[in-house]
């Protein structure tokens, strides 16, 4: 059977897997400006989020979610989280036929410190909720550099559906059904991206990246397991595998933000000078709310958070993280969760 896709967002990642999808199935990639699909139908790429690449002939642009979602029965959302809900509250009088909702964000709603698939349970009842997630950046898996991803769905016939969709000769999926391990690890890396940003941005070491990235796992591993996430999806592409590339990548929208905070600018002018959504700005406090609904502590997070609020200085939440008592490296918990 031949899948109809249809792309909901014209982002960098959101274009990167229409493109990879568009190269071997019938597909759609909705942009929400008018402006931006008749450009990139005029010249056949996305000069705004990704210069460069080539879209396939094969790929339909268009501003209107009806032509985008016709006939689709698998749909990608790539719209961030902050804006998720609005734009599938718009899908929902066109969610005639579709089988499933895979998120690309990765992030918590703000107000409901939900998940994304969460909201599409909410939205749209009755139709699958899952998750594509893995060490992603755009412009080199829509480049053809060797990359992988899981895709993660509770039914695992659906998530095999859709890795054929996205299991390219560069571009490896791989299948899951720890849907709630996989948006947790997505949405907390990218808040753990900022902190190892704000310590290269503040001429810190390779000791301290090291260290903020290996404590963020744990983090992440921490509320994962928590909230219903297996162990070992952290041990995964989704999570230190994506930890590591969004931590350490120049390419890393959130790293970004946090060197630009740790050299000393101030969030509103980082934020107003970039087009793309970094979002580990938005997710910090609704991932903190979330732990703290559960009764558990994740102190990095909980910086970031004061720092994205206005509330400590980069400087002084490191510091804030160093005097903290002395505790054992690994969680009990944590380790109960391990296969025997």
């Amino acid at each position: 059977m031949v899948e109809r896709v249809a792309v909901i967002g014209a982002g960098s990642w959101g274009t990167a897997m229409a493109t990879l999808v568009g190269a071997t199935h019938p597909s759609s990639l909705w942009a929400r400006a008018p402006g931006l699909a008749a450009s990139m139908r005029e010249t056949r790429q996305n000069a705004t989020y990704l210069p460069g690449v080539e879209l396939p002939e094969g790929l339909a642009v268009t501003s209107s979610l009806e032509e985008a979602l016709e006939g689709a029965r698998i749909v990608f959302m790539a719209v961030p989280s902050h804006g998720f809900r609005e734009v599938l509250t718009g899908v929902q009088p066109l969610a005639d036929g579709i089988e499933a909702v895979v998120s690309l964000a990765k992030g918590i709603e703000i107000g409901t410190n939900l998940r994304m698939s969460q909201v599409v349970a909410e939205v749209l009842p009755g139709v699958a909720a899952g998750v594509l997630t893995g060490p992603n950046l755009a412009r080199e898996v829509a480049e053809g550099h060797p990359a992988a991803c899981v895709v993660a769905l509770p039914d695992e016939d659906l998530a095999r559906r859709v890795q054929a969709l996205v299991h390219t000769g560069t571009f490896r999926a791989y299948t899951g059904t720890d849907v709630v391990g996989c948006e947790i690890a997505g949405a907390t890396k990218n808040v753990m991206a900022i902190a190892a940003g704000i310590g290269d941005g503040l001429g810190l070491g390779d000791n301290t990246r090291a260290v903020l990235i290996t404590r963020g796992l744990a983090e992440l591993g921490r509320l994962g397991v928590a909230l219903g996430g297996k162990v070992l999806t952290f041990g995964g592409l989704a999570g230190v595998g994506d930890l590591v590339a969004t931590c350490a990548s120049p390419k890393s929208r959130n790293r970004m933000v946090g060197f630009a905070l740790g050299e000393g600018r101030s969030l509103d002018d980082i934020v107003s000078g970039m087009h793309m959504v970094a979002e580990g700005v938005k997710s910090a406090g609704p991932l903190v709310g979330l732990a703290q609904a559960h009764g558990l502590e994740m102190p990095i997070a909980e910086q970031v958070q004061a720092i994205v609020e206005g509330r400590c200085s980069p400087a002084d939440a490191l510091m804030n993280l160093m005097r903290r008592p002395s505790r054992p490296e690994w969680d009990e918990a944590l380790l109960r969760g391990l296969p025997a």
